[in-house]
C-alpha cells in the first residue's frame, strides 16, 4: 500500500469506513459533473462500491486528508488512470468548502512524485472548459496544454535538473 505525507496533506488509499466521509465530500453537482464516471446523485452506497474495487497498484488511487491536531478531514481523492489510448492521465477532485486553498497543487505534485517513482516519464491531464480553476492547477503542476484547443488534453513540461 502506497501512502504520501506532504506539509498539509496526507493521501492513502481509501478504506470501507471512509465511505461516509467520502459520500459526503463528494455529493456536490459543482465536483461530480466535472468528473469522468461519477453517479449523480452520489449516494453512501456508490462510495461503498468506489472503495471495494480492486485496485491496480501501479495505478494508485488516493484519498486526500488535510492533516490537523485531530482526525485529518477528508478534503477530496487524486489518483491515476489508464485512458483507452494507452497514456496515463492524472485525476483529482476537491470537496468544495476546500477550494482556494491549494489543496489540489499540493496532492498533485505528490501524485507527480510517486508517478515518478513508479516509472512513468509522461502524464496527461485534462479538465473541462467550464473549469477554468482546474487549468490553473494543471499548469502549477507542470503541464501545457496543446497546440489544438479541439483537445482536452495536457502534456508535461520536461522537468528541469532531472
Amino acid at each position: 500500500m502506497m501512502f504520501a505525507r506532504t506539509e498539509r496533506l496526507l493521501l492513502r488509499p481509501g478504506w470501507s469506513e471512509d465511505a461516509p466521509a467520502l459520500a459526503a465530500a463528494i455529493a456536490d453537482e459543482m465536483i461530480v459533473r466535472n468528473l469522468a464516471t461519477a453517479p449523480w446523485p452520489y449516494r453512501l452506497r456508490d462510495a461503498e462500491a468506489f472503495l471495494a474495487q480492486p485496485r491496480d497498484p501501479v495505478l494508485p488511487s488516493f484519498l486526500i486528508f488535510a492533516r490537523t491536531k485531530g482526525a485529518p478531514r477528508l478534503v477530496g481523492s487524486c489518483g491515476l488512470g489508464r485512458r483507452p489510448s494507452g497514456a496515463v492521465e492524472l485525476g483529482y477532485w476537491i470537496a468544495r468548502p476546500y477550494w482556494d486553498r491549494g489543496y489540489a497543487t499540493e496532492a498533485g505534485l505528490a501524485l507527480i512524485d510517486i508517478a515518478r517513482t513508479l516509472g512513468f516519464t509522461q502524464l496527461e491531464g485534462s479538465h473541462f472548459l467550464d473549469n477554468p480553476a482546474s487549468g490553473r492547477v494543471l499548469e502549477k503542476l507542470g503541464f501545457k496544454p496543446p497546440r489544438s484547443r479541439k483537445t482536452r488534453h495536457w502534456l508535461p513540461r520536461p522537468r528541469r535538473g532531472g
